[in-house]
């Protein structure tokens, strides 16, 4: 395993990070969940990111189980705050009231008295932006997170939240955006303004929800058991990229894989890594051996004539599609 700092922290996190957001608690049984943290653990993936609205809060209470009887000092352990965790006005956004209860909730589920990285699941536009950002200073002074994160923000919301941080001497080091080969709507304005502010993308979806391993076959439907079938697994997220014209594209890397001796889950996580604003691939799994695999894209170098010749055949989305909804049940 490869390690990359956060931001300009001192803080080094695992190339390859393990992720939760559709399967602990709900699209796999505990005790495969378990088995999947455990081979992280022997991959040597020391970053694990979850989030409170997972599995309705039981992704961290599963991940909490995975981890426990670990080193602590030897982990990275992130989640977020945002979506809804009740039924309640106030169990959700980023109110100080919202972010003081959850944490602490958090921490109970992970069995832990502190996380590593704390982040803002979205944008909240019904909140002054200095609420959320006072709350969360006080929860890096309690010593409840020591690093603060944000997931999904615009340029502009990074250069605002980043001066409010800064004022408020607080480390905020990370942005979470979905990012892959077929998708690429940080690297316009993004990546160049984390870039100035010493902020690092920890990257969701390199595989774009598996599309990118090639299972998928134009003409033929997704096969029994995959995320495109099961609604609980993000189905209809899945969906977007499951036209001919884009699943013909992605059998044309397979080639190109082989040239550089990866698979084509291993070639997707290299590509989102050889992006220097990158500190970190998430990725997910139902079974150990696909931790196995995927980890073996990390410290992978592309040459510049393979990157080419990726761009040649996939034709990225660079914009975002105002048609598309926000929804936790979509968007890790």
């Amino acid at each position: 395993m490869e390690f990359r700092h956060l931001g300009r922290s001192g803080l080094m996190v695992s190339e390859i990070s393990y992720g939760n957001w559709i399967t602990h608690g709900s699209q796999v049984e505990e005790e495969a969940a378990l088995a999947c943290v455990r081979a992280a653990l022997d991959t040597g993936i020391t970053t694990f990111d979850t989030a409170d609205v997972y599995a309705g809060t039981r992704a961290e209470t599963v991940l909490g189980k995975a981890l426990a009887g670990e080193r602590r000092e030897g982990l990275e352990i992130f989640t977020k705050v945002y979506w809804p965790t009740g039924p309640g006005r106030n169990d959700r956004g980023l109110s100080r009231k919202h972010i003081m209860e959850s944490i602490d909730g958090s921490l109970r589920r992970l069995q832990t008295d502190h996380v590593d990285l704390y982040q803002a699941h979205r944008y909240d536009y019904s909140t002054p932006l200095e609420e959320t950002m006072e709350a969360f200073a006080d929860v890096v002074h309690a010593g409840k997170a020591h690093y603060i994160g944000v997931s999904e923000w615009k340029a502009s919301q990074l250069r605002e939240a980043h001066a409010l941080a800064r004022e408020l001497r607080i480390p905020l080091v990370s942005n979470q955006p979905q990012y892959s080969m077929l998708w690429r709507v940080i690297e316009a304005e993004v990546v160049p303004a984390s870039e100035e502010l010493g902020i690092s993308q920890i990257v969701w979806s390199p595989m774009a929800q598996g599309v990118l391993s090639g299972k998928y076959l134009p003409g033929q439907p997704p096969p029994a058991g995959s995320r495109a079938t099961d609604e609980k697994s993000g189905a209809n997220f899945i969906a977007q990229w499951l036209n001919d014209e884009v699943l013909t594209r992605v059998q044309q890397l397979k080639p190109l894989a082989e040239q550089a001796g990866l698979t084509m889950p291993q070639l997707a996580v290299a590509w989102v890594l050889q992006n220097p604003n990158v500190a970190s691939a998430i990725i997910g799994a139902s079974r150990p051996e696909q931790v196995h695999d995927n980890v073996k894209a990390a410290g992978v170098t592309l040459e510049a004539d393979l990157l080419k010749a990726i761009d040649d055949i996939v034709a990225p989305v660079t914009e975002r599609d105002p048609a598309k909804t926000e929804s936790p049940a979509k968007r890790p």
